[in-house]
């Protein structure tokens, strides 16, 4: 069954049938998800990052770190919004990686796939890492003791269970759980409010009085907190109606993130009075709990650490839920070896690249440290939202040619796309060898399992993918433009007469977007008609483009 649907989805792409492909994936993976529960998942991605990164992201600029996150959201929205549009036309799982690969080819879809998979493991790996700090917390108030690896080893293999069990599962789990994180985090933001040390000069004088390349790379460190929004986008496959549901519940996600995070972090320091940060020389890991300890009480810290646990948790569950739809997706393209395309019969998941990436997250948790965790997964990420925003700047440009007609359309194309890859290479570069590290190992490791076994695999659709389209227009677009003109010509020649009488000329002037009124494109045809036999052959017509290129 599973090799049919795979012949099927490739004999799609191979003809250009984008509705047989997506019919087919329909079937692959069952469509569960509505958009409150593309919201949940997209706010389950991202919450958690509002429990570690305040304290390190204070350390390198003091109070002032909202501002930060305000421009980290700036970052964020260009790649969201073109993530959208490619979403609402490619909704299968696999999301960024399909959208790379269908625009680039295999080569950069190996790499992008695979460090997608990689930087998504490594953000739920931090989750379940970041936690130890919180729980902490718990079990010096309760008074017990347990090991670290032990408890987030055994949150991971309860993890990967449950997504095993299906997304059903997942959304009926982290439902509450966001919305008993969204109202934790109102109730302490209120709570600070009337907290007697409230002084909102601190984090507005610090935010202002900072350098820009202090921000920047600030705003650099931050990123990874939001970088869960587009996650969702990797399951699109199991969406209901996608067109609609994914551009709006990764929208309405970053708009509630961008709020929460920016409102918590100038509370956060308005209310703590000092460098309350750095203890012994050493960096806060358990932010939320300290500031619901600061403005509310000891005990009411302890429940926002319990349920800051919870929430990692179900950052973690849909971190594995994502990243492995990566390797089921390149699979499912023979980038990567078959027995990874497998759907469980019974719970519809793929369940081997579920227990691969489990695998994977577990190494993470063992041998990474924390703050090398986030800079390598926000590394790589940045790299590919600026590459996600320069796939829609291709495929508008080469629509044409290449049927793009998405049911969304980013607004304020291109300057969007623009920013967000300029603003994406800033923030690289001041990232520094961490970003470098990242980005590096995944395009040789991409590099060597595509030479080695996706490109004996691979089943060449076609070369003519968007981007050597794009490269020619450039290149060569007089070349571009001839064979505009000759399919134009095919397009109008009804009957396949190999001539156009006036009204054909006249509707392939019309699809070349032309704008003569009747009278005039009549006047062309006329003056193009050398042989004055009423109609107009393919020399005929190509020449009288010349003759128009030189009035």
């Amino acid at each position: 069954m599973v090799k049919k649907s795979v012949e099927k989805i490739l004999k799609g792409v191979v003809t250009g049938d984008l509705d047989s492909v997506k019919e087919e994936i329909k079937v692959t993976l069952k469509r569960t998800i509505g958009l409150m529960g593309v919201v949940v998942i997209s706010l389950s991605a991202m919450l958690p990052g509002i429990f570690v990164t305040p304290t390190f992201a204070a350390e390198i600029m003091g109070a002032g770190i909202w501002l930060a996150f305000l421009l980290a959201a700036s970052v964020v929205l260009p790649g969201a919004l073109s993530k959208s549009e490619l979403s609402s036309a490619m909704p299968s799982s696999g999301g960024s990686y399909v959208f790379l690969e269908r625009t680039y080819g295999p080569l950069v879809g190996t790499i992008s796939g695979l460090g997608l998979w990689a930087s998504f493991l490594l953000k739920s790996a931090f989750a379940l890492i970041g936690f130890s700090a919180y729980f902490v917390a718990v079990t010096t108030f309760f008074d017990f003791e347990i090991s670290m690896y032990t408890l987030s080893l055994s949150a991971l293999v309860l993890i990967t269970i449950i997504n095993i069990l299906g997304v059903s599962k997942i959304k009926a789990i982290q439902t509450p759980i966001v919305i008993a994180t969204v109202g934790l985090l109102l109730v302490i933001c209120i709570a600070s409010l009337f907290s007697e040390n409230f002084d909102p000069s601190v984090p507005f004088n610090d935010a202002f009085n900072t350098d820009i390349w202090t921000l920047a790379e600030t705003s650099a460190f931050v990123f990874v907190a939001y970088a869960g929004v587009t996650k969702v986008a990797a399951i699109g496959g199991e969406v209901k109606n996608p067109e609609r549901n994914l551009p709006a519940g990764i929208m309405l996600s970053l708009l509630i993130a961008t709020v929460l995070y920016s409102a918590i972090a100038f509370l956060m320091m308005a209310s703590i009075p000092g460098e309350w940060w750095i203890v012994d020389g050493k960096v806060v890991e358990d932010p939320i709990y300290v500031f619901a300890k600061s403005v509310v009480n000891t005990e009411f810290g302890v429940f926002a650490a319990i349920l800051s646990v919870l929430t990692m948790i179900s950052m973690a569950l849909a971190g594995i839920m994502a990243s492995s739809r990566f390797l089921f997706a390149m699979a499912r393209d023979n980038l990567l070896p078959q027995p990874l395309e497998n759907v469980n019969s019974k719970f519809e998941t793929p369940h081997i690249p579920i227990l691969i990436t489990g695998v994977a997250m577990g190494l993470a948790i063992v041998f990474v440290d924390l703050k090398d965790v986030v800079k390598l997964a926000s590394g790589f990420k940045i790299m590919i939202f600026i590459m996600i925003n320069s796939c829609v700047i291709v495929l508008r440009q080469t629509s044409e040619k290449h049927d793009w007609d998405p049911a969304y359309r980013s607004p304020f194309y291109p300057y969007i796309q623009l920013w967000g890859i300029i603003a994406g290479v800033i923030l690289i570069i001041l990232m520094g060898t961490k970003a470098y590290i990242g980005g590096s190992v995944a395009i040789i490791v991409g590099l060597v399992t595509y030479y080695l076994y996706g490109r004996k695999h691979y089943m060449h659709s076609s070369n003519n993918t968007p981007i050597k389209t794009f490269r020619e227009q450039f290149q060569n677009p007089s070349i571009v433009e001839h064979n505009r003109r000759l399919a134009a010509f095919h397009a109008a020649d009804f009957g396949g007469k190999n001539h156009l009488n006036v009204n054909e000329f006249q509707n392939a002037l019309k699809s070349l977007g032309f704008k003569f009124t009747s009278d005039e494109s009549r006047s062309i045809f006329h003056k193009g008609d050398s042989n004055e036999d009423g109609v107009i052959d393919i020399d005929e017509f190509i020449d009288a483009f010349e003759g128009l290129e030189e009035e």
